[in-house]
């Protein structure tokens, strides 16, 4: 049984936010800052949906990188910022000891910078850990487009499975039925899927009829139980 042909499920998996901080973003060149900024927001809200286990890194705040992105803590406020001097986060035990707490081998990531503590950690948890990375390649940045595709390529050989986060986010989700976590999803779309969200509101206001300032309102207003990414296309 090959482990990674199951889906990701809020049950089945963890995830790992690294170094999300402004220094690392200044050299980012493989992906647009702000819809770098985007995705990694919007893939913490669906972990925070979910009930993802999470765990924050940082590499030296005050003496390099700065600060973790704002709207990033936001989302988890309560969370600790497991601070660090070594450019792999496997190198840090906290890190290993918090994977280990959360008890899931299947770890979602998302970090800067690709070629660098993606690609050292991705492969040190699956040596050393024997845990299977799942990379958000959206919601990850390199220092050229060539330094994000050739590392994502290498992890891809050695087994790491690439994904982005609108893939994580409705797998996570699954099936439009389950009625608990359907609001905060399409919420979340609205809010972060460009075209797609468009879209919702489209079949909100003009399909399903809802007033135009009642679907521009609360960010978790509700969905017409009927709308569907079909729907919505």
């Amino acid at each position: 049984m090959n482990d990674k042909l199951e889906l990701l499920t809020p049950e089945n998996c963890q995830m790992i936010f690294i170094d999300h901080q402004p220094q690392m973003a200044f050299g980012v060149q493989s992906i647009d800052r702000q819809v770098l900024k985007n995705n990694t927001v919007a893939l913490a809200k669906a972990a925070k949906i979910f009930n993802i286990p999470t765990t924050l890194t940082t590499v030296e705040t005050e003496a390099f990188s700065g600060h973790t992105y704002p709207e990033l803590l936001e989302v988890f406020p309560d969370h600790p910022l497991l601070e660090r001097s070594s450019m792999n986060s496997w190198d840090d035990q906290k890190v290993r000891d918090a994977l280990e707490q959360a008890g899931r081998r299947k770890v979602v990531v998302s970090g800067l910078w690709t070629e660098v503590c993606n690609n050292t950690f991705a492969l040190s948890a699956m040596l050393e850990g024997g845990y299977e990375i799942y990379m958000v390649a959206d919601a990850s940045g390199g220092t050229s487009r060539e330094a994000h595709d050739y590392s994502m390529q290498r992890m891809i050989q050695a087994g790491v499975v690439p994904m982005t986060w609108q893939q994580v986010l409705l797998e996570w989700q699954r099936d439009w039925a389950r009625r608990d976590t359907y609001d905060a999803v399409m919420a979340l779309v609205r809010e972060h899927s460009g075209a797609y969200g468009m879209g919702v509101d489209y079949a909100y206001t003009m399909v399903h009829k809802a007033p135009e300032r009642v679907a521009h309102g609360p960010r978790l207003a509700p969905v017409p139980a009927a709308l569907s990414p079909q729907a919505a296309e």
